[in-house]
C-alpha cells in the first residue's frame, strides 16, 4: 500500500474530528511508513498497535475511573476524538456500557452538564445543534453553519429535546443535550445507523429551574421557560426549517413535557417522518414485554387488571398501546379493552367524576364506573382494582414498597403477578428486582426501567436475570428502517408490529429461563429482524417510497394484512437490513478502504 499524504486545508472541525482523520482514527495503530509520510516521525512513541490493543488499554482506563460520571467524561472524550475506537469498544462491551453512555448515568451527567461539557470533547468541536429560543428568526443561519461545520453527507436522523423534563429528573434546560447525544450513541450501537448522519438537537428554550438559573457555570439562556403559544409559534419555525433543509431526516422528539410531547406528535406525526420515544417507543417496548409476560402469567388475556401508576405521556401512551393489543390480538372490544385499565396519578385513582380538570390525555382513560368511590392513595387503589399487573411510571422511588408488593403476590395466589416499575434513572425506580423477587415468594414477571443486577434465589442457588424494558430495543430499529426505507409517515401499526416483532425475537432458552426480552448481547441480531418487521409493515400500509424494499419485502414469502400487524419477517430483508448496518472498522487497512464512508473530514484531503 502507498503512504497516505495528508493535506489538511483548514482548522475548522467537527465535534467529533481531528486536523487528520486517518492519523485521529488510526492512532497508535498508525504504520510507521505512514507516519513518516505524514511528518509524524518523532512525534509520536514508536509502537505499533492493532485496534484490539488500543481497546484493551481503554477498558484499562476506563475501568480506573472511581465513578460513572467521569467513566461518562473518558468516553465522551474517546468518541470525540476516535470515533472507531468509541464505537468497538462499545459494541464489543454493550453491557458494561450502555448504562455509562445512557440511562442510568446519562440522567447524572445532564445534571452535571454545563459543568463537565469543556471536558467532553476538544475546543470547538461541533457535535450537535443548540437552538436558543431568542436565535429562532435566524434558524436558517443556524442550519447553514452546520452545513458548513460537516460540508459531507447530510442527517438522516436526529433526536431534539426541549430538556423540560429529563427522565425523571425534570427541567434540566440545556443540560439535556446529554439526552439526544447519548440516544444517537444507541442507535449507532444497537442498530448500526451511521454516526456520521446522526444530529442531536436541544431547543434551548429557557428553564424554570431555579438551581439553573442562579448557576454561573449554566450555558444556556437565563430565562424562563415561554408560555404555550409562543413554545409552539417557535418550535414549529424549527420543525419547518429543519424539514425544509433535510426532508428525508427522521426525527425522534425527546424528553418534552406531557403536554408538549403530545402536542408536537399530534401535529407533526402525519406531517412528517417523526417519532416521540417517550410515547411510542416506551409503550412499544414494553408491549413487548407485556407480551411475553401474559403469555406466562396464567391466567387468560382478557382477565388481566392492569393499574397505572403514573399518568404523564409515557404512562397513558404505554397503556394505549397495550389496549391496542387486546383490541388487535385478542379481539377484545375497544371498551371493553379500555375498562381493562385503571390509573393513579398525584391525587389518586382517575376518575370522571373526581372533582378535577383532568388534562386532556387522561381523559381516555378516566373511570365511569366507579359510582362514588374515590381512592386517594395508592393502596386503596390497589384494593379496590385489585390488579393482576402494576406498571409504575411515576418517578417516585421506591412507590412500590413491601406493602406493595406483598399485597400483589396475595392477589395473585392463582397466578403470577406482573410488576413493571418502569421509571429511571434508578434513583426513581418504583422498586428493585431484588425486592420484587423477595416480596412475591419469587414469582414476579418483572420488566424495569433502569437496568438491576441478577438475583440469585437463596437456598436453590438460581439466578434470575431481571427484563428492563430498555427503549434500546424498539428505537433504533424504528429509526433504521424508516431511514432505509423512507415511510411516509410512522402509524400506530407499524409500532405494534415492532412490539410482536420483539417479542417474537426470544430465544427458546430465554423463554425457558422466564426472561421477557431478549439478553442485551443479542442487540444487533434481534435490531435486523425487528427492523425488517417494521419495514414488511411499511411495505404493507402502502407507506414505504424506496423501491428496492418494496420489492424485496413483496418478493418474499410473508404473508398478513396492513391491519393486523403480525411482526413477521422474511430472511431475505433481515440479510439485506444488516448489511445496511454500519460497523467500525476491524484494523487499520479497512480503516483506510472505507474511509470517508464510515467518517467524512471535511478538511483533510486523503491521498493513497
Amino acid at each position: 500500500m502507498a503512504p497516505i499524504m495528508a493535506e489538511t486545508t483548514s482548522s475548522n472541525q467537527s465535534r467529533s474530528s481531528t486536523p487528520d482523520l486517518i492519523a485521529s482514527s488510526a492512532g497508535t495503530a498508525l504504520p510507521y511508513a505512514t507516519r513518516s509520510a505524514m511528518h509524524l516521525k518523532g512525534l509520536v512513541p514508536s509502537g505499533v498497535e492493532n485496534f484490539d490493543i488500543q481497546e484493551k488499554r481503554v477498558l484499562e482506563q476506563l475501568q480506573l475511573k472511581s465513578t460513572n460520571i467521569e467513566k461518562y467524561i473518558f468516553l465522551s472524550w474517546v468518541r470525540t476524538t476516535n470515533i472507531n475506537l468509541f464505537y468497538r469498544l462499545v459494541l464489543h462491551n454493550l453491557k458494561e456500557i450502555a448504562p455509562i453512555i445512557y440511562t442510568p448515568t446519562v440522567g447524572k451527567a445532564c445534571q452535571e452538564y454545563s459543568h463537565i461539557y469543556p471536558f467532553l470533547a476538544p475546543p470547538n468541536a461541533v457535535d450537535g445543534l443548540y437552538i436558543p429560543i431568542t436565535e429562532v428568526d435566524n434558524i436558517d443561519e443556524i442550519i447553514s453553519n452546520y452545513r458548513e461545520s460537516i460540508e459531507g453527507d447530510e442527517p438522516e436522523i436526529t433526536v431534539i429535546t426541549d430538556g423540560s423534563r429529563i427522565l425523571g429528573l425534570g427541567d434540566l434546560g440545556m443540560n439535556g443535550m446529554g439526552i439526544p447525544v447519548g440516544k444517537l450513541q444507541l442507535y449507532v450501537a444497537a442498530a448500526g445507523l451511521h454516526p456520521d448522519k446522526c444530529l442531536p438537537i436541544v431547543l434551548d428554550f429557557g428553564t424554570d429551574t431555579e438551581q439553573y438559573l442562579q448557576d454561573p457555570l449554566y450555558l444556556g439562556i437565563r430565562q424562563r421557560r415561554p408560555d404555550n403559544e409562543t413554545f409552539y409559534a417557535a418550535a414549529d419555525k424549527i420543525i419547518t426549517a429543519l424539514h425544509k433543509a433535510f426532508p428525508n431526516m427522521f426525527i425522534q422528539f425527546e424528553d418534552f413535557s406531557t403536554d408538549h410531547a403530545f402536542g408536537l406528535l399530534d401535529k407533526w406525526r402525519n406531517q412528517i417522518l417523526c417519532f416521540n420515544d417517550d410515547i411510542q417507543g416506551t409503550g412499544s417496548v414494553i408491549l413487548g414485554g407485556f407480551i411475553s409476560a401474559v403469555q406466562q402469567a396464567g391466567i387468560p388475556p382478557k382477565n388481566q387488571r392492569i393499574l397505572f401508576v403514573g399518568a404523564g405521556s409515557a404512562g397513558v401512551g404505554v397503556a394505549k398501546q397495550l389496549a391496542d393489543y387486546f383490541i388487535i390480538e385478542h379481539r377484545i372490544p375497544e371498551e371493553q379493552a379500555k375498562a381493562m385499565f385503571w390509573f393513579v396519578d398525584s391525587r389518586g385513582m382517575i376518575t370522571a367524576n373526581r372533582g378535577d380538570k383532568l388534562a386532556d390525555h387522561k381523559i381516555y382513560f378516566a373511570r365511569h364506573d366507579n359510582g362514588a368511590t374515590q381512592c386517594k392513595t395508592l393502596e386503596e387503589t390497589l384494593d379496590y382494582v385489585k390488579p393482576t399487573a402494576l406498571i409504575g411510571l411515576s418517578t417516585i422511588y421506591k412507590a412500590f414498597h413491601e406493602g406493595i408488593l406483598k399485597r400483589m403476590d396475595e392477589l395473585n395466589q392463582t397466578n403470577r403477578p406482573i410488576i413493571f416499575p418502569l421509571s429511571n434513572p434508578e434513583t426513581k425506580a418504583e422498586c428493585s428486582f431484588e425486592e420484587a423477587m423477595v416480596h412475591t415468594n419469587n414469582r414476579v414477571l418483572f420488566a424495569s426501567g433502569t437496568a438491576f443486577p441478577t438475583y440469585t434465589i437463596p437456598g436453590t442457588g438460581e439466578d434470575r436475570v431481571p427484563g428492563q424494558g430498555n427503549n434500546m430495543y424498539v428505537f433504533p430499529p424504528i429509526g433504521l428502517g424508516s431511514v432505509l426505507c423512507k415511510p411516509k409517515r410512522i402509524t400506530d401499526t407499524m409500532i405494534f408490529a415492532v412490539s410482536k416483532a420483539l417479542a417474537n425475537s426470544l430465544t427458546d432458552e430465554e423463554r425457558a429461563r422466564g426472561e421477557l426480552y431478549p439478553r442485551i448481547e443479542r442487540i444487533r441480531e434481534t435490531s435486523a429482524q425487528i427492523t425488517a418487521a417494521f419495514i414488511h409493515q411499511a411495505v404493507k400500509e402502502n407507506l414505504a417510497q424506496e423501491d428496492s424494499w418494496i420489492q424485496m419485502a413483496k418478493e418474499s414469502s410473508v404473508a398478513g394484512t396492513a391491519d393486523i400487524p403480525d411482526g413477521t419477517y422474511s430472511m431475505e430483508v433481515v440479510e439485506e437490513v444488516k448489511k445496511r448496518m454500519w460497523l467500525p472498522a476491524e484494523n487499520f487497512q479497512q480503516l483506510v478502504t472505507s474511509c470517508p464512508h464510515y467518517h467524512h473530514h471535511p478538511h483533510t484531503h486523503i491521498k493513497l
